[in-house]
């Protein structure tokens, strides 16, 4: 580490010596490299070091709705009728099938404007049934948080940077460290496990070794 260390003190002072825009040419090109490579490697649910993310805690599979509900939502403006058959009510969502949209939807609980009565004709309403499977809780973790409006990357003249951005720093923030949180507005707070979305790879430091030699040979 300490070789790499003054290899990167001398590569500092090689960018330094670059004009102003060849350097934001350069370390723009960086960021959105090493960008790609942290969102490759946050999808493949692994930290810097290497290691794995602390998988989420299991959930006792929740037991669907025998029955078909009817609601208006959202609570305000200008709600719609939503008829949805096997559905689960698991933390703040209800999920299931909603009939009129044709598949599988969410709604937040607590934003639901008013139940409605549900008719004998639309209880045995034909509709697809909503088989959990644990196919939503499967799916690799930040999703969301990795794609390109969240996970940004852009360079100054004497820095490159790569971050999340507005409400998705402050939900990668509570990861990152291992902090406390609110799963939902009236939830109790929860610690989430540490899980470090950003963080440079020795591959990575390599990659940006080699982008500014490549930078300085083709000068």
């Amino acid at each position: 580490m300490e070789d790499f260390a003054e290899i990167e003190a001398i590569a500092g002072a090689l960018i330094r010596k670059l004009s102003s825009p060849a350097r934001r040419t350069l370390l723009r090109r960086m960021a959105r490299e090493i960008r790609t490579t942290q969102t490759a490697r946050i999808a493949s649910q692994r930290a810097p070091d290497g290691s794995g993310f602390v998988p989420r805690k299991a959930r006792k599979p929740p037991a669907p709705g025998n029955y078909a509900v009817k609601f208006l939502y959202p609570r305000g403006g200008s709600p719609r009728l939503v008829l949805m058959k096997s559905w689960v009510h698991e933390g703040p969502l209800i999920t299931g099938f909603d009939v009129e949209a044709g598949g599988i939807r969410s709604f937040f609980w607590d934003k639901i404007d008013r139940w409605l009565p549900v008719d004998r004709d639309e209880q045995n309403k034909g509709a697809g049934k909503f088989r959990r499977q644990g196919r939503i809780r499967q799916k690799a973790m930040f999703r969301k948080l990795r794609n390109g409006r969240n996970l940004r990357s852009d360079a100054t003249d004497v820095e490159a940077w790569i971050g999340f951005s507005g409400r998705a720093a402050e939900i990668a923030g509570v990861h990152q460290d291992g902090l406390t949180d609110r799963p939902a507005a009236k939830g109790k707070p929860v610690r989430y496990a540490r899980r470090e979305l950003l963080g440079l790879t020795p591959t990575e430091r390599s990659k940006a070794l080699d982008l500014l030699l490549d930078h300085i040979l083709a000068r």
